[in-house]
């Protein structure tokens, strides 16, 4: 699947199946780390199955989805699997450990759990 963005046609339908794993990178276009990130994460979302949704999110255009929380540190990402918010944080800019973190999921040997803002229903709501 490819990597989707804020306005991909596709994104509503993909994120209405509650098996969808949702994987939010959060990110902003004048951060070269970002940038750096982002060809990575699109190779990423190429190779995961279908049941795998990978977002990139500039929330200096979509700040209004993140329910007041600020986001200092890129890239930050948002990982939902089975209706739960498993990871909610920054990352070093390896794609490995984002990988490490979706394979245990996919195991069932991923117990983490966090809190966070309701992405993917902010999401739904701004393309449904």
């Amino acid at each position: 699947m490819p990597l989707l963005t804020f306005d991909h046609p596709e994104l509503a339908s993909r994120l209405n199946d509650p098996a969808t794993t949702l994987v939010v990178c959060l990110c902003a276009d004048w951060c070269g780390t970002c940038r750096d990130y982002a060809p990575r994460f699109a190779e990423l979302a190429a190779r995961l199955p279908d049941n795998h949704v990978l977002v990139w999110l500039d929330i200096e255009d979509h700040a209004e989805l993140l329910d007041d929380e600020d986001v200092d540190n890129f890239p930050t990402l948002w990982v939902e699997s089975d209706g739960q918010l498993r990871f909610y944080g920054p990352m070093l800019p390896h794609i490995g450990q984002l990988e490490d973190i979706l394979h245990r999921l996919r195991d069932g040997r991923y117990g983490g759990g966090a809190e966070g803002p309701d992405l993917r229903g902010a999401l739904l709501a701004a393309n449904g």
